[in-house]
């Protein structure tokens, strides 16, 4: 039972399982019989093709420290935190080299990890990415979390240890999705069959154009063949190979050549990998028309689908890099004053008829002035004594508690208002009125007749 305690362990234990790959990978061999890992994927057009639009996307976006204040929030520039997120990380790389590395790691082991370097104060000085394939989480005799980190001999000579011990505050840790809250599970891993599947038809098709574009077949010798592997081999020679295509074979002694693969067609070849394109693109939940398949794309949807990419794909991640900055290089006191946030309103900006529409709505209602328009358009701000950070809105829109005080004052006056009477012609040319005392009082129509 011992020797079967190694192979088989407890899902409720806070294991990484992404050293060496061996359980989550089961050795790295899918059902079509290839193997499969995190650096075999990304020979996979599509996968390499995903992972470079997802990273290059989550390094572009910028990234700011904000000091929140009585529900107001300006970029906390003099923050140490800032210049790191922002410009450089480490001496050695700028912000969207770092963030580009983390996010492959992420999108290829399902974690990312960085050390995180600080000074005597505590503050965070630089952060430097690490490996996830030689990263361990686990707990110790007390069940504290811990990381433990193998050393390569290709690493920078600061450490003599083969093995890192590090406390959780001393790494910037970015998972995926996982099973326990503690570590994120491999993407490649997870869909090894279906990328395996996808390596089975690109290594097919490479070879059916190695074999001169021909399908495989038996040569057939009416005697008996002393030493085949020479005749094999002369045949692969001669006749092999693309650059060997449509040549004409000459069979001598009897010989005859019969094909027994089907071709290419029969065995849908080109539907296979087309279908396998569009999977991979399923994993990484990435439009199809981004990796070059514009089947079902056209003018009307593309923008819309472009909204979508970013909402439902790189909205998650974002959330999941904003969250782990906050928990990891924040203090507790930081925490209730200072936040750090991705700024995602460049992608989600769309032509320019419908920004300006936007931009007037807004301009319109109030809540935005002539220089939140032009910082957002990169445009030079108007000065204060122009106008430039006035809020404006329309003059015949008033509170709806005012709408109704002026309603009854309205009415009031309405009330107050003097009715003058007309004085009315009688039947005989002459006036009548409120003189006439036996008719004071009264109403008289054109007629003369008295209104009772």
């Amino acid at each position: 039972m011992s020797k079967l305690s190694g192979l088989f362990r407890s899902r409720d234990t806070p294991k990484n399982s992404t050293p060496g790959s061996a359980y989550s990978f089961f050795f790295g061999t899918s059902a079509s019989g290839k193997r499969v890992n995190e650096r075999s994927a990304m020979q996979i057009t599509a996968v390499y093709c995903c992972v470079r639009i997802i990273a290059e996307a989550i390094a572009s976006l910028p990234i700011h420290v904000y000091r929140v204040s009585d529900n107001r929030s300006e970029k906390a520039t003099d923050h140490p935190l800032y210049f790191l997120l922002h410009d450089e990380p480490n001496p050695e790389m700028s912000s969207f080299t770092f963030r580009e590395v983390m996010m492959t790691h992420l999108l290829l082991w399902g974690n990312a990890y960085a050390q995180v370097i600080r000074n005597g104060k505590g503050e965070v000085v630089a952060l430097y990415p690490l490996m996830p394939d030689r990263m361990t989480v686990d707990r110790d005799e007390h069940g504290r979390l811990y990381y433990e980190y193998r050393v390569s001999p290709d690493d920078a000579p600061i450490n003599k240890d083969e093995r890192v011990i590090l406390e959780p505050s001393s790494v910037l840790h970015i998972f995926g999705l996982g099973y326990d809250g503690l570590v994120g599970k491999s993407p490649i891993a997870m869909t090894k069959n279906a990328i395996g599947l996808a390596i089975s038809a690109e290594e097919y098709g490479s070879k059916f154009f190695a074999n001169g574009a021909q399908p495989a077949g038996v040569l057939e010798h009416p005697g008996t063949l002393k030493n085949p592997d020479k005749l094999r081999a002369s045949w692969h020679e001669t006749y092999g190979g693309s650059q060997n295509a449509n040549k004409i074979a000459v069979l001598e002694e009897g010989m005859k050549y019969t094909p027994i693969s089907i071709s290419p067609e029969q065995a849908q070849f080109l539907e296979t990998r087309k279908f396998q394109v569009d999977e991979i693109a399923r994993i990484f939940r990435i439009p199809p028309h981004m990796i070059g398949d514009l089947e079902k794309s056209s003018f009307n949807n593309i923008e819309q689908q472009s909204l979508e990419f970013v909402k439902y794909t790189l909205d998650p991640w974002v959330c999941r890099w904003e969250q782990a900055i906050r928990r990891t290089l924040l203090t507790q006191e930081e925490k209730k004053q200072y936040t750090v946030k991705f700024n995602v309103d460049g992608l989600l900006r769309g032509d320019y008829k419908s920004r300006m529409d936007g931009y007037a709505i807004a301009r319109n209602n109030g809540w935005m002035s002539a220089n939140d328009i032009r910082a957002l358009e990169n445009l030079d701000l108007i000065p204060a004594e122009e106008g430039g950070d006035l809020y404006l809105v329309n003059g015949n829109m008033v509170p709806l508690i005012d709408a109704g005080t002026a309603y009854n004052e309205g009415k009031e006056e309405k009330s107050d208002e003097e009715v003058l009477e007309l004085e009315e012609t009688g039947s005989d040319g002459s006036e009548s009125g409120s003189g006439n005392g036996k008719d004071s009082g009264a109403q008289r129509n054109n007629s003369g007749r008295k209104l009772v």
